[in-house]
Formats: C-alpha cells, structure tokens, sequence
C-alpha cells in the first residue's frame, strides 16, 4: 500500500521538474545567450561559470525526472514494487550528488557576480517576460537588480525542495516504523538531506562572504584573487591576528590559500603544502611552508584557537580536493592532516632550487620521499629525497650545449651529493661506473671512452676527490699500451708497469706522468735491459742489455734525429745462454704491487656493508646495482623511473638472503650455496664477484695477455679467493647475530687456507679461467712446442713375431684407448681437483689394463707407470699439456701435496718433461720390468 508521504513526494518532484524546466527556459538559456560574446576575461569566466550551471542544471532535471518515474511506478503498482524501488531510497547518494554539483555551479557563479553581469547584456529580453518571471520570482524580495533577484530565485527553489525532501522523508519514516526492510534506506537518506541542508547554508555564507571580500580589494590583490575558485573562511578584519616575522597588514584564509597582503604584495601558500604545529603559550601557532616558516598571534586564546582550527580543517579539505560532507563541526573531529604529502610547488627564494619545480612527496615542508625536480634550463631530477636534499637513489639529467645532449647520472645520493654507487653518462659518449662522494669520484671506479672516441681509453682502478689516484690499470687504445700501477692526482706516480702492443713490458717508477730513475724492459725476444729510459721509453742513459743468447752489452745509450739508437760500452760475448726456465720466469708487478693492497676500493664497500649490519636500504648504494643500458634515455623520458634491477627481483631481499645463509652454513651444504650465491649476479657474494671479475679482465686482456704478468694474475685469484671467503664470514657473522646466535671463535691461518684453497678456489676459478690459462699458454709456449715436436718424434718397436705384433696391436689400439679417452677429458674442466681426478682415473685405467694383460692384480711403481703413462700422453695429443701441469700445480689444494695426486701429478711432469727430448725412444726408457713382458 502507498501512503500520502509518497503521493506527497510524487506532486513534490512533479513541481520541482517543471520549476526546472522554467529555469532553464526563462532564465539560463537566456543567460547564456547574451551577446555579443565577451572580450574579457571575467567576461569569459562568468559565461563559463553559467553553462557550468545550466549542466548541472540539466542532470539535476534528469535525476528529478528517474525519481519521479520511480515513485510514479510505485503508485501504479504498489503490491509488486516496493519502497526500495525509489530512486531517494534506492540511489540517494547519486540524487544528493546532483544536487551538491549544482549548488557548486550556482555559488560558483555567485561570487563573480555572474547573474548581475549577464542580467545587464538582456535587460530588453527581462521587460518583455515580466509577467513569467514575476510568477517564478513569486516569494523573492522585488528590491535590489534583476540579476540579484535572478541569483536569489536559483537558491530558493532548490533550497525549499531540500526542505521538503526532509519534511516527506522524516513523515515516511515514521509511518513504516523501525521494523520496516526499509527502514535502514529511510533513516540514510534523511540523514544525507538533512546534511545537505547545512551544507548549502555553509556554501552559500562562504560565496556571500567572498563576494563582499572583492568590493574590499583594490589593484593588484583584487587581480591576484578575485576568481571563482576560490571561498573565504576567514578574515584578518574580522578576527584580527599578528603574522611574524612576516609583516602582514591582512590575512585571508581561503579554502585552498593562505593569504598574506602587505600593501600591494600579496603572499599566497597553497593549503596542500602548509603544517600546522600547536604553540606553546594558548594565542600562538607556527605555519611551516616549502620556503617560510612563521607564527600566527592572535589576541586571546579563543581567537587563536578559531583560527588554528579554521586553518588545520582547511588543510585538510585541499588534501582532500573537495569540501567536507556533512560541514566542519557537524560530526566528530575530523584527523589531523597527515605530515606526509603528495604536491608541486614552483620554489621562488635565492639559491640552488629557485624556479625550480617540484612534484612529490613532502614532509613538513620539504621534499620528503620520491618526487622529481624540473629546472628551467632542462635539468631535472628524479629520485629519493629526505629532508629537502636529494638522499637515495636518483636520476639527474644536465642539459649541454649541443642540442639533445644530456650528461645522464644514475646514482646514489647523501644530502643532496652524489655518494655511493653511480652510473654517470657524458654527452661525450664517456661513462662512469663507480663511487662518489660528496659528489666526485672516489673509490673504485671504471671510466670508459665512447666506442667511436679519436682517443678510446678505458681505466679500471681507484679514485680520489674526483681524480684517479691509487692502483688503477689504464689502457690506451690509440697509442696501443696498458698501464698497471699507481696513480696520483689523476696522473702515474708511483711503481708501475707499461705493456705495449707489441710485447714490450716496462717495469719501474713514473712521476708526474714520466718515468724517473732506474728501470728495466722486456721484449717479445726475451732482450732485458736494466737502465735508464726517456719518456717514450727510449734507451738513454747508463744501462745494460741482456740478450736470449747471452751475450750482454752495458755503457752508455743515446739517440738523435736520425741516427737512432747508439752506445757506447762493452759487449760480453763469452757468456754462456741462459737457463729458459730463468728467462721464462722473469715476473713483473709482483714486489710491486702487494696482491692485498690492489684492489681496495673493490673489497672496503662490500666490508663497510658488512660492518654496518648489512642494511637493505644501503646494498645499493654500497654494492652497485644492475641498470639497463640507457644511453637512449638522454634523449626519452624513460629515465624518469631507472629500469634498475633490485636484488628483491630475484635474490629476495637482504633478510632473506641472511636467512638462506644461516641455514646452509653446515659443512655439507655451505659448497651448494656458495655454488648458488656466486653464480647469481644479484647477491652480495655474486656481485662482488663479478666486480672483480671486471678489474682482472680490465688488468689481463688483450695488451695485458703478456706472459710476464702471468705470476701478478695468479696471485691475485688467490687474494679473491680469500677476500670471496672472508665476505662470506662477514655475512655469515651478521646472519647469526640476527638470530642472537655467535660465529665461532675466528678461523686461523691453516683453516682459512684449507677453505679458501678447497672450497672457494675451485668455485671461482671458471669466472677467471679464460685470461688466467691464456697467461700460462703464452708463458709456457716454447715448452709446449718442444713437447708438441717431441710427439710427433715419437715411435714405437716393430714386434719380431707376428703374435707379438697381434698382442702389441690389441694393448696399444684397444686396452690403453680408454686411458687415453680418460686423459684426454682434462682439458673439459677449469677445475684443478677435477683436473687431478682425471689423473687418477687415467692411472686406474692404466693399472686394470696391465693387471688384466698378466692375469694378476699388479700395482705400478713410478718405474713402472712412466714409460705406459708416456704412451697415453704421446696418444692423446693434450694441447698446452705445459701450462695445464703449472696450473694445477698452482692452483692445487695444499690438503693433496704428497699424497696421491701429488704423485700422479709428478708422473705427468716427468713425461711431459721426457717427450720434450725430440731423440727420445720409448723402447730405451728404463724399467723394473722389459717392455717385451708386456707385448
């Protein structure tokens, strides 16, 4: 059953549509079509403001007219439609929202004075419809202009139907009592109505009080101010109040600003970007801004607290972007506005960020948070900041002369400086990775030169205060020459080594960028000569010339234009050659250079990570981080969020890594682990690796391939291994410690070694083998040619039987064919103890054979297993047999030494050593035993 409420609502819509209609037709059409057009600005903005109005006009007439369909199926069918069918009830949200939109359109225009403006372009048309507007002005006050009368009418037909609304809805919920299904849709939306009524008073004091305002300004305030935008909560002239330091003779609160006027400067701060902090005494309370910090006075405690809270519910509502409903005041306290934001805001004050823009987080003033920085010349910056400094991670790019060219910075940032790691781009095609800090390189760092550079250059070492400065190696492409050694102030200072492309190695002291004093050089032939040089390295000078055959030449050198190199001195021809083991052996660097003092810059950030408890928030910034090549991002926007990858991607986060490893520290699992952790280029172990990976391809490649660096190379893997292992402690100890547990008294010198020759050495070695065996194949080159002639030299006895020849024929082409396969498989590994396990398989396949061949289980002594093992060698033809032997004897743990597989090994250099000897015959070798027993 319906009852008279909804018959009530019904004729209540029907009226409030045709008023509507009326509106629309007799008052804003007319409105909007004053003409001609306006010229000037406040012209535009009140014909603007007006078609804002009729829109909003037209969709509350939409929404009247579903509500009024909805209550008119109601009362056809009142048994099979109920209450909640009604668009009020139903849909009350969406009905209020059309009505909140048009009283933003109406005060909108209210406060320009809109209707009064329009109204005076159509004052023709407003005598010729007199009697139709008298009717829709019925119950409005006749004094005053046509368009004040107009603006008044507007609000008293929506303002009454809002009061009805509540009338009808207050009556209905009545009559279907609280047990009513709808009782619940009933009581809400009577509750959003009667809300509604307060918040068209609160919204039409405001626009009355911000219209008033503009009659009271004159020049440029009222021109800075007087737009549509904005509504006045407060003013100074009203409720007086004292701003310090900054002397405002008036202060005007609106809905989005702060205004502070002082004659015709007028100071405005956006509400977004304003804190509001208590004072101490009752009438005071401070105002933080992105550029200002002052107080507000006010003469009582009353006053200070209207305006406190007047300001704080402000800010909250410009956070927001929209007023609050129901008004301030009407509910509970509302919250505080949150100390973190999100805003722009145009800096204007002296210094390093006037004119520029920022758009981001705040906190209490300042850049807090990410956000981006945007200069008027083309720098910006994007990234984390703290405080109002760039502190984190961040992007910055500097525009240069030439047009799309940008210096691109990648780096992390500590008050407001470039310190930690970075990935600088020039507009020079230069790159720089490495450290910084305080906004200049320092620490480890590689800088590059572009790859079409007239001059390409690459150094890979440390740097100081922005110049490169402690070991570094340095390669010069143009000139074709690699430096290795010490630096000073961006030059060479200190003991070094050049290698040049054509094999010369020159070993001593620079200063200044030139060689002083003594030193000694190397040639491809072999040739020494210790002496003094020129600063091309030329001969000059006292010194003394050693040649391969022997003979020396010392006195005194020289050269001329034209004359090339001469001397005076004596030349030794009755020297006898010397040893090639001696020549070949003659090293470079290694006194030097102490292997544990190179690389410094490398291994310090990953301890100082180490020490401070290896934050999460500092693992790039002290280890690197992985970044895409980015060198289209000079000239995209792509730079604005670094496509870097973050060890939680694929490692997990530092928490976790800490966890893995405090759960494989056991013996059985730390080699799986370790296996896993170095592999992966995201953990800490895994990026330290590759780091120094970098210096000894940087150190050992192409011109650094010299056979006389092949001793500075291996003991620097050696000094990796340890520092891999001692990292790994480090972060072992920090792993426990989280979990309140000790790392076990420190390990001693034995133990370490044990560890880092068995356990680590092996894991790391393939990320180093490639420049380390091409270090021993050139340093034992000539060996492994005498060994290659000596295979070719070999053969074997002709069998005087025919059955001697069948059983000769079945033990060297069928029995020793699997050792030799076996042999052969040690060039399939970089490991030195699978190299040896080879040996010991090559040994097992050896013995079974001769076992089988004499029908008893026989044991080879040393005499024995040469001349057989000699066969298996010769056979499978191992390339560079020479430097495989000193690699694993190099490399080999020190837990085998006199043991099985240092006795294999000794077996294998005595043939590698015995099928040098081109006259060498494998039937005059020595023995325990004949070789005929054999065939």
């Amino acid at each position: 059953m319906c009852g008279p409420e909804e018959a009530s609502l019904l004729r209540l819509e029907e009226v409030f549509s045709a008023t509507l209609t009326n509106v629309n037709s007799l008052v804003l059409k007319p409105l909007l079509l004053a003409a001609p057009e306006p010229s000037d600005p406040w012209g535009r903005e009140c014909l603007q403001l007006l078609q804002q109005l009729h829109k909003s006009s037209q969709q509350l007439w939409e929404v009247t007219e579903e509500s009024l369909h909805s209550l008119q199926e109601r009362l056809r069918h009142p048994d099979s439609t109920g209450l909640e069918s009604l668009l009020l009830l139903r849909d009350a949200d969406r009905v209020l929202q059309a009505h909140v939109e048009y009283i933003k359109a109406y005060t909108s225009c209210m406060v320009v004075q809109a209707f009064q403006k329009a109204a005076r372009r159509r004052s023709e048309y407003w005598r010729g419809q007199r009697k139709a507007l008298r009717q829709l002005l019925s119950g409005v006050s006749s004094e005053g202009s046509v368009g004040a009368s107009l603006g008044q009418a507007l609000h008293q037909l929506l303002a009454r139907h809002v009061q009805q609304y509540v009338l009808l809805l207050l009556s209905l919920g009545d009559t279907i009592g609280e047990r009513h299904p709808t009782q619940e849709l009933v009581v809400n939306a009577i509750t959003l109505f009667g809300n509604l009524q307060s918040f068209m008073k609160q919204a039409l004091d405001q626009a009355t009080a911000t219209q008033a305002l503009w009659h009271t300004l004159r020049g440029r305030p009222r021109d800075v101010l007087c737009t549509s935008a904005h509504r006045l909560l407060q003013d100074s002239q009203d409720m007086p109040v004292t701003v310090s330091p900054l002397r405002a003779e008036r202060v005007l609160l609106f809905d989005d600003v702060l205004v502070l006027l002082q004659g015709h400067n007028v100071h405005t701060f956006d509400l977004r970007l304003v804190w509001v902090d208590p004072g101490q005494d009752g009438c005071t309370f401070h105002l933080l801004t992105p550029e200002e910090e002052f107080s507000f006075c006010a003469k009582d405690s009353q006053a200070q607290a209207v305006w406190q809270w007047k300001v704080t519910q402000a800010v909250r509502q410009a956070l927001r972007g929209k007023k609050d409903f129901p008004v301030l005041g009407a509910g509970p306290e509302p919250p505080e506005p949150p100390a973190h934001r999100c805003a722009a805001y145009t800096f204007y004050a002296e210094g390093r960020l006037c004119q520029a823009t920022y758009e981001g987080e705040w906190y209490r003033g300042r850049p807090h948070g990410k956000g981006t920085l945007k200069w008027p010349d083309g720098r910006n910056h994007a990234g984390n900041f703290c405080q109002g400094l760039e502190h984190g991670f961040g992007i910055r790019l500097l525009p240069q002369a030439s047009e799309d060219r940008f210096d691109c910075y990648k780096c992390h940032w500590r008050d407001g400086m470039m310190c930690g790691y970075g990935i600088c781009e020039y507009s020079t095609d230069e790159v720089y990775k490495g450290y910084f800090q305080e906004g200049l390189r320092h620490g480890f760092g590689v800088l590059e030169s572009g790859p079409q550079a007239p001059q390409p250059f690459r150094y890979t070492g440390h740097w100081e205060r922005g110049q490169k400065s402690g070991y570094g190696v340095e390669e010069d492409g143009d000139r074709g020459e690699r430096y290795i050694g010490m630096w000073q102030t961006g030059q060479r200072h200190g003991p070094g080594v050049l290698v040049t492309q054509a094999g010369v190695c020159y070993q001593g002291t620079f200063q200044a960028d030139n060689t002083v004093g003594t030193g000694i050089l190397l040639t491809e032939d072999d040739s020494l000569y210790e002496g003094t040089f020129s600063r091309d390295l030329t001969l000059m000078g006292k010194g003394k010339v050693t040649f391969p055959n022997g003979f020396t030449l010392e006195g005194s050198f020289g050269s001329g234009a034209g004359r090339g190199l001469h001397t005076q001195g004596v030349l030794d021809t009755a020297a006898l050659p010397p040893d090639p083991n001696s020549t070949r052996k003659r090293q470079l660097g290694v006194g030097a250079f102490p292997v544990e003092s190179r690389w410094q810059g490398v291994y310090s950030p990953f301890r100082d990570f180490v020490c401070a408890g290896c934050p999460g928030d500092l693992q790039e910034a002290l280890l690197g981080f992985h970044v895409q090549s980015s060198r289209k991002l000079r000239t995209s926007q792509d730079y604005l969020c670094c496509e870097r990858a973050h060890p939680e991607d694929s490692a997990g986060s530092m928490e976790d890594i800490l966890e893995e490893l405090r759960q494989h520290w056991e013996s059985k699992a730390l080699q799986l682990y370790l296996r896993k952790a170095l592999s992966n280029s995201l953990h800490p172990l895994g990026k330290l690796l590759r780091t120094l990976m970098l210096t000894f391809q940087a150190t050992y490649t192409g011109v650094g391939a010299n056979k006389h660096l092949q001793e500075l190379a291996q003991e620097e893997v050696k000094q990796h291994a340890q520092e891999l292992w001692a990292a790994y402690r480090g972060l072992l100890r920090v792993a426990l410690q989280r979990k309140g547990q000790t790392l076990e008294v420190d390990e001693d010198t034995e133990a370490r070694d044990l560890q880092v020759r068995g356990l680590v050495l092996p894991l790391m070695l393939p990320s180093f083998y490639s420049e380390l065996f091409t270090l021993y194949l050139l340093l034992h080159e000539q060996e492994d040619s005498f060994y290659s002639q000596g295979i070719a030299s070999l053969t074997f006895p002709s069998p005087p039987t025919p059955s001697t020849m069948q059983r000769c024929s079945l033990v060297r082409d069928r029995c020793f064919l699997s050792a030799t396969e076996c042999l052969q498989k040690i060039m399939t590994t970089v490991d030195p103890r699978e190299k040896l396990e080879v040996l010991e398989r090559t040994y097992g396949e050896i013995e079974g054979t001769v076992s089988r061949m004499l029908g008893r289980e026989y044991k080879l002594p040393m005499d024995d297993l040469l001349p057989l093992l000699i066969y298996v060698v010769s056979r499978a033809r191992i390339q560079h047999l020479g430097a495989e032997i000193h690699l694993i004897r190099d490399m080999m743990d020190p837990i085998h030494t006199g043991g099985l597989y240092d006795f294999l090994l000794t077996a294998l250099e005595s043939c590698y050593e015995h099928i040098q000897k081109e006259d060498m015959r494998l039937h005059r070798l020595p023995g325990h035993w004949h070789s005929r027993e054999l065939w």
